[in-house]
């Protein structure tokens, strides 16, 4: 570490206190690389590890978070999504770059783009109507992430004007994006809790996804279709000689889950001083041992019920519901309108999306359902893809029901089973989208 001329030896040692000491080893374990973070304690400084590691599509297999006194020390171990440890040294060096970093940038490569936050209720085509409003105003949507959860559609979508390239600063023009978004959101019936929002401000996006519907009450909500399988079970007691209180969470295994629990816990302001995290096949066992940030343990029946129910909804939004269907395709005015409305006309409901546009290339996720909340009608897909294009849109990760006739069709579509990207990929195409390295091929 270089040290400025004029720093004293107390400036340098506060420096030194306050900086995250990163190793990341791959000799110890042979499953899985090894990364321990050593660090002052302050508040959402596990938050900030846990994001560093799932925003590259990293797969915590197994953590150990610790503190003693203001010291804090997390032991993460990870694999890429194909469960391989990481060899790759520009993600290692990444890894350690930013974990050494004491505040994170969270709005890296979202510059120069406009926020729209909608919240309101779901219901089939509902984004089908939101991209023709953004089309029709000349918006260019350039990358968004949509969840729903119990009823309730949270969404964050990054737009640029479409003649200019420019963001979108107008404030007439803002006016009129959120009156017309605000009327498609309220439909017949959500007067009162559709809301929108036009920001230049950007945050971490999945972060503020669990904030918008945090702050829209969805876990007070009903679920219209609960599988009890999957279900999130969630306990909350009281570790009265220690003055902690003590959560567990049994739930399926999946990608970014952790990020969700502390993101949930961090946002609730509470304080995590221990913790363990286990994986076994595709199940995750996560123990918290937590505080309110003023020191003090959870001190009411209702305070408990209400983590209980805000931990589960976190669990759950982010799950997969129904069919996944990549699009990968040129970019052009009006796509997201196009297919949307295509997956309406044909009945599918889209439960979580992610827009993406690189290159001038759109790569977009969607996971679709019946009209009703359960499986799509495979020879519904298989139409909804005929009209988009076979090669474009493709189904992946399908129920087991769906295996045989989807390698079957793809067999005479000739495609023979290539795929959007493969998973071992992913990690370097994160470190592409964030502008760090020149290609992820």
């Amino acid at each position: 570490m270089e040290w400025h001329a004029c720093l004293d030896e107390y400036e340098k040692l506060v420096i030194r206190m306050s900086t995250p000491r990163v190793v990341i080893d791959n000799a110890v374990c042979p499953t899985a690389t090894l990364i321990k973070v050593d660090s002052a304690r302050r508040h959402g400084i596990l938050l900030d590890a846990v994001r560093v590691l799932t925003d590259l599509n990293l797969s915590i297999k197994k953590a150990y978070i610790s503190s003693d006194g203001q010291w804090f020390m997390d032991v993460f171990h990870v694999t890429d999504l194909n469960g391989n440890k990481l060899t790759d040294a520009s993600v290692i060096s990444y890894i350690k770059q930013s974990l050494e970093t004491t505040h994170p940038d969270r709005s890296h490569g979202f510059n120069g783009l406009t926020a729209l936050e909608l919240t309101g209720t779901d219901r089939i085509g509902l984004l089908s109507e939101v991209f023709a409003v953004l089309a029709d105003l000349q918006c260019d949507v350039v990358d968004a992430k949509i969840w729903t959860h119990n009823g309730r559609i949270a969404s964050l979508i990054f737009v640029k004007d479409c003649n200019s390239g420019s963001p979108i600063e107008d404030s007439q023009q803002i006016d009129k994006i959120e009156a017309r978004l605000r009327n498609v959101l309220k439909g017949d019936n959500d007067i009162r809790s559709a809301r929108t929002s036009v920001s230049m401000a950007v945050t971490h996006i999945e972060r503020r996804l669990h904030q918008m519907m945090f702050a829209d009450r969805d876990y007070e909500r009903q679920p219209i279709l609960q599988h009890k399988s999957d279900f999130p079970v969630v306990t909350v007691q009281n570790w009265v000689e220690r003055g902690y209180s003590v959560v567990n969470v049994q739930c399926k295994d999946r990608t970014k889950l952790l990020f969700d629990v502390v993101c949930t816990l961090t946002d609730m302001q509470y304080v995590v001083f221990h913790a363990t995290i286990k994986t076994s096949g595709d199940k995750a066992y996560l123990e918290f041992y937590i505080r309110h940030i003023d020191g003090t343990p959870i001190s009411s029946e209702p305070e408990r019920h209400r983590l209980v129910q805000c931990l589960q909804a976190a669990v759950e939004r982010r799950a997969s519901k129904g069919v996944r269907l990549e699009l990968h395709t040129s970019d052009k005015q009006g796509l997201l309108a196009d297919v949307t409305r295509t997956f309406r006309e044909n009945g599918l409901n889209v439960t979580r999306a992610e827009i993406s546009t690189t290159s001038d290339m759109a790569l977009n996720v969607f996971y679709v359902t019946d009209s009703t909340g359960n499986l799509a009608d495979p020879k519904t897909i298989e139409s909804v893809r005929q009209k988009i294009g076979f090669a474009n849109l493709k189904v992946k990760e399908l129920p087991l029901i769906y295996h045989e006739k989807a390698e079957s069709e793809e067999q005479a579509a000739g495609v023979g089973g290539a795929v959007l990207l493969s998973l071992g990929s992913l990690v370097r195409r994160n470190l592409y989208n964030l502008g760090l390295i020149k290609s992820f091929s």
